[in-house]
């Protein structure tokens, strides 16, 4: 990789990891959206584990009225059961949903927990309907809610509750992580800081590349003129560059939907 590859996936996780504030705090939520809690903060399952700690601060912090977990199995769901249970041997992960995963991840490290788990999700379009379920069912009000989902899906998880909330719902990003990537001496990509959990660039660079194409608005995206799964998203000129750049030089790296768990 050169030093252009390298500004070029940063590009992207810049535009997939969206953070609406810089940190979850009462004051920090006040200050931008005259609230000083949000009434539901959800985590999803396909992040990292460093989304178990951001959640724990959440909780912490009481940044919100409820917390809840959102994931069944997915595609990230079997890389999460490992790293946990190799980081926590004491967490047996095997055969457990994401949600549980986090659960029981909160519960070990910070004696914490969530109000509520939904267990059934398999991708992100149904991680958004099953959660709405949820709300729905156990009667929670939804006027603001926090998401955050690992950084490279966070903007088409927004996208798609866009698609299904009114004007009037403020939905607030905060991305799991913050990643940037630097050029090693010997020119081998790593990450700027410590993330905890975090997929090695080769695999943080697919699951980049394959967000494009899902949040484009044409007849292969997601958008409303292609499948419908999320709300319009509007690409700035530059990601669609750094795309193109990555594309040219990592075609082979554009992940495809999984079959097995669309839904």
């Amino acid at each position: 990789m050169n030093q252009q590859t390298i500004d070029a996936i940063n590009t992207l996780g810049n535009f997939c990891g969206k953070r609406d504030i810089e940190e979850l705090t009462s004051s920090t939520l006040t200050e931008k959206y005259n609230i000083p809690q949000a009434d539901i903060f959800v985590l999803f399952g396909g992040s990292i584990i460093c989304g178990g700690d951001v959640l724990a601060q959440a909780i912490q912090n009481k940044i919100a009225k409820h917390y809840i977990i959102v994931g069944g199995a997915g595609h990230t769901t079997q890389t999460l059961r490992e790293k946990v249970h190799t980081e926590y041997p004491s967490i047996v992960t095997e055969g457990l949903t994401e949600a549980e995963i986090f659960n029981q991840y909160l519960k070990e490290n910070y004696r914490l927990e969530a109000d509520y788990l939904e267990n059934k999700s398999t991708n992100c379009g149904n991680n958004i309907t099953y959660l709405l379920d949820l709300i729905k069912e156990k009667n929670l009000l939804l006027n603001s809610i926090i998401l955050c989902q690992d950084a490279t899906m966070q903007h088409r998880m927004e996208a798609g509750l866009r698609k299904y909330v009114s004007d009037n719902t403020t939905i607030i990003n905060y991305a799991s992580y913050q990643a940037k990537l630097i050029l090693n001496e010997d020119e081998t990509p790593t990450y700027s800081s410590s993330i905890h959990g975090m997929w090695q660039p080769e695999r943080y660079l697919t699951l980049l590349m394959g967000e494009i194409p899902r949040l484009s608005d044409n007849k292969d995206g997601y958008g409303p003129k292609g499948t419908g799964y999320i709300a319009h998203v509007d690409i700035p000129e530059e990601v669609m560059t750094a795309f193109n750049h990555l594309k040219g030089n990592y075609a082979e790296y554009v992940r495809e939907a999984n079959p097995e768990y669309a839904g």
